[in-house]
């Protein structure tokens, strides 16, 4: 996609103040656009306890900034480290220095992609991804994703191992842990006191390999001023889904307008059960 590709990088120039406010008004138009989409989103909401319209618009302008601020995140020339702020780096040092690994978890909070690349510039970083609907799509992401040394797995049996050997070299790797897993991949526990089929890899990584467990959450600052990162050790036991969901819950109230409550979250993978 040449075209798509010559636009994302012209909009990798723009400021990011510029980007977030044309990313408000993006985000009202989807949300108007797609009955669907509004219809997810007002719901999710509602279930989490967060159903005021006050949180509803800043999520609905939040969703937007999210889309128009990834081609200066995966195309910009400047330095990743001039846009985001960290006091907590201590948290993942400390953590990768018990020798057994780490795993970030990155929910769909704030600006998750910034978070990788902050983190791979620091250490040796192994990201799972699922690949897009649209194959074309692709190649955009993984070039995107790919500005530092990140390692890149996809969210197949191959990506799992790779996971799993750079765990056991001692590495880092980061997860979304609130993506919607596969059939099988997964089990039933209540996010936000309703059931959503849940992923149970990082329990399985983390009781295979004794690794650390780090929640990251890069929160998007006012007035284009960057993305504060947020680093939290959690759990040091076997990690289950029912944990695994708390732990999502206790860093989407942080700043919960910043969550993508857009996403189907609570969606039946085939062939499931319930």
């Amino acid at each position: 996609m040449p075209l798509l590709s010559a636009v994302l990088r012209l909009a990798a120039r723009m400021p990011l103040a510029a980007l977030h406010f044309f990313g408000t008004g993006l985000g009202w138009l989807v949300y108007w656009a797609s009955p669907t989409y509004r219809h997810r989103l007002r719901e999710n909401l509602r279930i989490a306890g967060y159903g005021d319209a006050p949180i509803r618009h800043a999520a609905i302008a939040e969703a937007g900034k999210g889309l128009a601020e990834l081609p200066r995140i995966w195309f910009g020339r400047d330095d990743p480290d001039t846009l985001v702020h960290c006091g907590d780096w201590a948290v993942a040092e400390a953590a990768l220095a018990e020798g057994r690994g780490l795993i970030f978890l990155t929910p769909h909070l704030g600006c998750f992609e910034i978070s990788a690349l902050y983190g791979a510039r620091r250490l040796p970083l192994t990201v799972l991804y699922r690949p897009p609907k649209r194959a074309g799509l692709e190649p955009l992401m993984l070039a995107g994703r790919s500005r530092t040394s990140a390692r890149l797995a996809p969210a197949t049996l191959a990506g799992v191992r790779l996971l799993m050997k750079a765990l056991r070299r001692g590495e880092a790797v980061g997860i979304l842990p609130d993506q919607a897993p596969g059939a099988g991949e997964g089990e039933w526990a209540d996010f936000f006191g309703r059931p959503a089929y849940t992923m149970t890899l990082a329990g399985r990584l983390q009781q295979s390999t004794g690794a650390a467990v780090v929640m990251a959450f890069a929160e998007r600052l006012p007035g284009g001023g960057g993305y504060q990162l947020h680093l939290q050790r959690i759990s040091t036991g076997p990690l289950s889904p029912p944990q695994l969901n708390r732990a999502v819950e206790d860093a989407i109230r942080l700043q919960p307008a910043q969550y993508f409550w857009g996403y189907n979250r609570y969606k039946k993978p085939a062939r499931s059960a319930e």
